[in-house]
Parts: structure tokens; C-alpha cells; sequence
């Protein structure tokens, strides 16, 4: 063995270039977008999120929220500084536990800068704390805080993070989640997956709650108030959560009969799309003033007005039908929308036939013929509807009609396999309108290019409709299907 010497002198040169991974030329900021074509400021470039740690105290009183968010991370790119989605003030900012400088930029960006510049595959523990009042707070002259009268409910779509916690903002950067908050004895905090502990100490009652699947941002939800809480396992051994506002006054009987059902639904869409990919089930309904329901994953938001007809399950197939088409398998950018919204459209088309009020080939007779070819639903290409039309109706309907157009083209063997093995295939993970496509052929071994341009990217009425020659009837030759008023009344329609 030979032992090899070194000069004082060039074992430290050595050890300075060790401490300098690489030239400081080479550290950039991270850009302050994710690259959404539709939303160009939404989500943030270089780095990637594994987990959020959010532990939070909320005095519904006077809406104030406190809160200190753990952030783990992986670098993507030789890393100057970062920018965090977030609107509440920021008190302190810590990067692998060492303080960073941060300031405010444009209409929702933290931007962070570091002590020492980030290379690229950095695991990255960033620690912020902060305050605020949310409902003060507004972006693009908008919010999706929501007051009610015992506290306020976070659940929007596409974005409601920036109000209660700092994020990569984009669905292609899902994470896990911890999420405890202590609000005072007698109010409640509803979060996402399970509920792992809840106690009481001071008058104050601290309730945990873990997503341990990844989970897009826009997903994770908060709901603070005053809840009478229900479980129950599904017959396919689902665990189901739900909670419903003490004060839901006339809604409340209807709200329960159709939200009560999850288990039951859970486990009949398993037949279509495959094992329900999530450890718990459920949804809340809370006071708020809003029209829409939204999937927030494992538990599904509903407005009272959802309700306010008398029992809606058609609004919880639709948003169950979201934790494998959505949440489960979510889009790569905005513009993938119609995956989405077209099969939890679908689904509820499903259900209908389920209980014999109008089958899916009457429910797209209807829809086909109820838009005459100079409508302007036509017009919206479900496909690439624009961020104006992100969840225009023809999304939702003509979204459907291409999904059935899709199963008379391949066949129903095809069709329902494909239902299937699109979640198993992509399963936590995100795709595009192009992978279902692709998806497609391969399944059922056709050329579908034609079929998905004629019904997802042509702003025009098809002059032959795929779906068979019995769509070309007037809307005065078609009777609406007993199911179509509640399957129109779902429409996730944001307040913005």
C-alpha cells in the first residue's frame, strides 16, 4: 500500500473546490410559472415537492389563521432562489433550517432566496411561518376563502392553496400531506384522507388529519365550523368520512340522503373504473353561499344548494367518479380539462341507466339534439377549451357525447377494459388529452385520431355523429331522460 502526499497548499485548493459544486454562473432562479399554457403565473419551476407538513391554529371568530408549513422538496435545476404560491404574511422563511431572505412578487408569488445556492437533485427542507386574516386577502381580484357563519371552508378549483398554505400551485406537482390544525373546543377541521387523532388541551382541540397518496394542490382542502360527523365502512371495505354543518337548516335531510350514499357509490364505480385508489372515502356539506361541488380528494366539497331540490346522489357520483378521473389520474396542464369533467359527466350518464332513468345512448340523443349547429356550445372545443371556457357546459355534455361516440367506435369490450386500466396504468400520476388518445388505440387497436378531432377540437357541430344515426333527430323528436335536471344542475361552476 502506497500512501500518496499532498501539499498543504493543494489540499486546500481541493477542499475549496469540493465546497463549490459548481461555478455560481450556472445557479439560476427558478421561474416564477410551471409553464400552464393557461395559466402562466400558477405553480413555480425548480424544484419539486414531495410532502407538506401544515401545522395550523384558526380562531374562526375574527378568521385568523396562523400557521408554520414544512415543504420538502427535490431540486430540479442548479437553484439560485425559488418562488412558493401564497398570499398571508410571512414572518420567517427557512431553507435546510438556515434562514432565507424572501420578499412578495406579482399577485401571489413568495419568492425565496437562500443562503447557499440549491445544485440540482438537493433534497430541500423549507419552513415557513405566517399569519393572517385569508378572507382579507384576494388575488386577480377574486378569493376562494370562504366565510360561514361558524368559520370558512378553502375549496376551490383551479387554485385555493395560496390562502391557507405556501405551494407549487400546479396539479403536475402532487404530494403527500400532514395537516393538523387546533381551532377552539366545539369547532371541527375537516381536511383531506384520514383523521389520525383529535385532543383537546386548553380549551383549544388540535385534529390531524394524512393524505398518504400523492394529492394535487388544488385538491387539498379545509373546512373550519361546527360539523355533525358520520362514519361508516362500504361493503367493499372503504372507510367513509362526512360531515354536515349543524346550521344546513331546510337542506339538511337531502344533503344526508344523497352524501350518506358514498360507500354505496364508491363501491358500485369500482365496478366501472377499478379498486377505489385512496384509504377513505367521504365529503362535507357546509353553510356557504356557493352553487358548486368540487373533488376534493377522499372528501368531496358540496354546497347546500347542491341539495336544495330534495336528494342529488347524481352530484356524488360525479364527484366520486373524480377520485379515479382527476384526482386519482390527474391532468398534466389545465387545458386536459375534458378528462376530467367528461368521464365524471359520463359516470353520472352510467348511474342514470343504473336506476332506469334514461340510458346513455338517450342521454347523448338528448344532448346532441338539444344544440342546434349554429349554438355556440359547438363552438368550445372540450379538448383545448381556453381558460374562459375551462368549465363551460359543452365540456361537461359534448365531453360525454365523445366518450360515447368513443364506445360505439371500439366496442364495449374495449371501452369498459379501457374505463379500467386507464387509472391502474397512470395511477398517481398525471396525463394528457394526447396520452388518453394514445391510450385508446392501444386498447382497442383503432386509428382514432379522426374521432377525437371531430369531438374534441372542432368548433363546429358534427355533421355525422359517431354515436349512430339517431342523434341527427331534432330536440323536439327527443324527451329529456327523468335523470337530466339533477345531471345538469352539477356543473362545477366556480364563483371566479
Amino acid at each position: 500500500m502506497h500512501r500518496r502526499i499532498i501539499a498543504p497548499g493543494s489540499l486546500a485548493a481541493a477542499s475549496l473546490l469540493l465546497a463549490v459544486p459548481a461555478s455560481a454562473a450556472t445557479f439560476t432562479p427558478g421561474a416564477p410559472g410551471i409553464g400552464d399554457p393557461y395559466y402562466p403565473a400558477y405553480g413555480n419551476g425548480g424544484y419539486d415537492v414531495s410532502h407538506y407538513d401544515l401545522r395550523l391554529q384558526y380562531q374562526p371568530k375574527t378568521d385568523e389563521l396562523e400557521g408554520t408549513a414544512t415543504i420538502l422538496a427535490k431540486t430540479t435545476q442548479d437553484l439560485s432562489r425559488f418562488d412558493l404560491d401564497f398570499l398571508l404574511d410571512v414572518s420567517e422563511v427557512r431553507v435546510n433550517g438556515v434562514k432565507a431572505t424572501f420578499t412578495s412578487s406579482g399577485e401571489h408569488e413568495l419568492v425565496v432566496t437562500p443562503k447557499a445556492p440549491l445544485p440540482t437533485g438537493t433534497s430541500v427542507t423549507v419552513v415557513v411561518r405566517y399569519s393572517g386574516v385569508p378572507s382579507t386577502k384576494s388575488a386577480y381580484g377574486f378569493t376562494t376563502w370562504h366565510r360561514t357563519p361558524d368559520g370558512a371552508v378553502a375549496a376551490d378549483e383551479p387554485e385555493s392553496a395560496w390562502w391557507w398554505f405556501p405551494s407549487n400551485d400546479h396539479p403536475s406537482d402532487k404530494a403527500t400531506y400532514d395537516v393538523s390544525v387546533a381551532v377552539p373546543d366545539g369547532t371541527q377541521a375537516i381536511s383531506n384522507g384520514t383523521l389520525t387523532s383529535a385532543s383537546s388541551k386548553l380549551g383549544w382541540t388540535r385534529y390531524t388529519w394524512r393524505q398518504d397518496k400523492p394529492q394535487a394542490t388544488y385538491l387539498a382542502t379545509l373546512a373550519l365550523g361546527r360539523f355533525d360527523i358520520t362514519t361508516s365502512t362500504s361493503e367493499g371495505g372503504v372507510p367513509v368520512l362526512n360531515a354536515y354543518s349543524k346550521d344546513l337548516g331546510a337542506n339538511d335531510g337531502a344533503a344526508r340522503a344523497s352524501v350518506e350514499r358514498t360507500g354505496e357509490l364508491v363501491d358500485w364505480l369500482s365496478g366501472y373504473f377499478g379498486p377505489y385508489p385512496f384509504s377513505s372515502a367521504g365529503g362535507y356539506v357546509p353553510n356557504t353561499t356557493t352553487g358548486y361541488a368540487l373533488e376534493t380528494q377522499t372528501r368531496v366539497y358540496y354546497s347546500p344548494k347542491q341539495f336544495a331540490q330534495g336528494s342529488n346522489t347524481s352530484v356524488v357520483v360525479h364527484e366520486l367518479a373524480h377520485q379515479w378521473y382527476g384526482d386519482d389520474v390527474s391532468l398534466k396542464d389545465w387545458k386536459d380539462i375534458w378528462i376530467n369533467e367528461g368521464f365524471a359527466r359520463y359516470a353520472q350518464w352510467l348511474w342514470s341507466e343504473h336506476e332506469g332513468e334514461g340510458t346513455t345512448r338517450e342521454l347523448a340523443d338528448y344532448v346532441y339534439a338539444s344544440h342546434p349547429a349554429d349554438d355556440p356550445f359547438w363552438t368550445v372545443k372540450p379538448g383545448d377549451p381556453g381558460a374562459d371556457a375551462q368549465f363551460d357546459l359543452a365540456v361537461y355534455d359534448r365531453g360525454a357525447l365523445a366518450i360515447e361516440a368513443l364506445r360505439h367506435a371500439i366496442g364495449d369490450d374495449a371501452f369498459f377494459a379501457l374505463l379500467k386500466g386507464w387509472p391502474k396504468t397512470h395511477a398517481y400520476g398525471n396525463a394528457s388529452v394526447a396520452d388518453f388518445q394514445r391510450y385508446a388505440e392501444e386498447v382497442s387497436g383503432k386509428p382514432l385520431s379522426s374521432l377525437f378531432d371531430t369531438w374534441l377540437f372542432e368548433p363546429s357541430k358534427p355533421a355525422s355523429p359517431a354515436t349512430g344515426a339517431s342523434l341527427a333527430r331534432s330536440a323536439a323528436q327527443v324527451t329529456p331522460p327523468k335523470s337530466w335536471k339533477k345531471i345538469e344542475a352539477t356543473n362545477d361552476i366556480h364563483g371566479h
